[in-house]
């Protein structure tokens, strides 16, 4: 079986090519370059030097997180075009998983961490076992046996969770040196540190685990693939925390909308949101909406910022942005037709644009359907300016899509 694995989770980006048992290319570097900017020409390198055509792989195996939210969104986005394009399917492998994949055949007990910031790691605790054999067979196999699956927890809990196990351990990830001090006075039982060969993100441990996945058929398709993020972004987190996430607080918002009825309250998108606001969607967009999960994974990366607009209770509008390499991409804009000749999404929008900036975003861009003159008027009167049209690019019914930009300088 011929493997494209991706890992870009973590610090190395790194990309392999694997035909069966045989690892022909694999290429990682960990250097202060984005991820954006090198896997594309990573993966043309790799498959020029070897000659492949992409067309030939049998599967794309990707790290499907837990990691950086823009790491994981980079290499889970490349797996999606790359499948949906040669029309092959996706094995995803839990990172710490692959990471602890390195360590094939070590029976210590080995301990990956991530570093997740704020003195937490994304971490599972796993060994090796000898494999069943025939009694006349002295090929040796082992199966990585998961005692911990991957978690999000502080280095202290890891801590007292690995000293009551009482055995021997490996730690690798790049969370060990951040944290190493800490370890070394924590843990009360013996450790190591696994090498430098060893201890980062590996593409060839990522294509060797998914030969075991694909032996149980543990494929799934571009549509239904999607990052696994285990917590919520640090934007959405310091948003959560300055809304107030007990629910003392939120009821006394909630009746507090509900005393002012025509007072519209822009504010982060909070994942109790995402059914009313896909709902919204649905009514604005039909087929063209987004799907909850959709939602859900989008407002929760650390290069995104999703609003809502909420009257009364109820949740009147939405959009959202992503950041890509300085340049804000709006993704979402869906405002309720009650509400629409009362400034509601030049409001939010406004205040996008404003917060767009603080995540360092210099020029915006988004698509609207030529035969949409609200919205238009409203990018618009908001600095937005036409500079080019995609023919028939929207179906049902079907529309031209003009591309607007609203540039630093406008």
């Amino acid at each position: 079986m011929k493997i494209l694995a991706i890992d870009t989770s973590g610090l190395v980006a790194t990309v392999a090519i694997t035909d069966g048992d045989l690892l022909k290319a694999q290429f990682s570097i960990q250097h202060k370059t984005t991820h954006s900017e090198i896997l594309m020409p990573m993966l043309k390198d790799m498959t020029d030097k070897i000659g492949l055509d992409l067309s030939t792989i049998d599967a794309i195996a990707v790290a499907k997180g837990p990691g950086s939210f823009t790491g994981l969104r980079i290499g889970s986005a490349t797996a999606k075009g790359l499948a949906l394009a040669l029309d092959k399917p996706i094995i995803p492998i839990p990172t710490v998983d692959g990471l602890a994949y390195n360590l094939y055949g070590n029976e210590k007990i080995i301990c990956p961490m991530m570093d997740a910031r704020r003195s937490q790691v994304y971490t599972g605790i796993y060994t090796f076992v000898p494999s069943p054999t025939e009694e006349k067979n002295f090929e040796q196999g082992f199966d990585m046996r998961v005692i911990k699956k991957q978690y999000a927890s502080s280095v202290d809990d890891v801590i007292a969770e690995l000293n009551s196990i009482g055995k021997s351990i490996v730690l690798l990830g790049d969370g060990v040196p951040v944290y190493h001090d800490k370890l070394e006075q924590g843990l009360k039982v013996p450790f190591t540190v696994a090498p430098l060969h060893m201890n980062r993100q590996s593409a060839a441990s990522i294509a060797a685990l998914a030969l075991k996945y694909a032996a149980d058929g543990r494929f799934v398709t571009s549509d239904e693939f999607a990052p696994d993020y285990l917590r919520l972004s640090q934007a959405e987190r310091e948003s959560l925390e300055k809304e107030g996430s007990d629910s003392t607080k939120a009821s006394e918002k909630r009746a507090a909308a509900h005393s002012t009825p025509g007072k519209v309250r822009i504010r982060p998108m909070t994942a109790e949101d995402v059914e009313d606001a896909w709902k919204l969607e649905q009514i604005n967009l039909g087929k063209e909406a987004w799907t909850q999960k959709q939602l859900l994974d989008a407002m929760t990366r650390d290069d995104t910022i999703y609003l809502v607009a909420e009257m009364a209770g109820r949740i009147v509008g939405l959009c959202g942005v992503q950041n890509i390499s300085g340049e804000g991409e709006v993704t979402n804009v869906s405002v309720s037709g009650d509400v629409r000749r009362e400034g509601c999404g030049y409001k939010m929008v406004k205040q996008l644009l404003e917060r767009g900036k603080g995540i360092g975003i210099r020029d915006y861009t988004l698509e609207v359907r030529a035969q949409n003159a609200p919205a238009i008027r409203l990018y618009e009167k908001l600095g937005f300016k036409s500079e080019g049209v995609r023919p028939g690019f929207y179906e049902d019914p079907k529309d031209d899509a003009v591309i607007y930009w609203k540039r630093e300088e406008n």
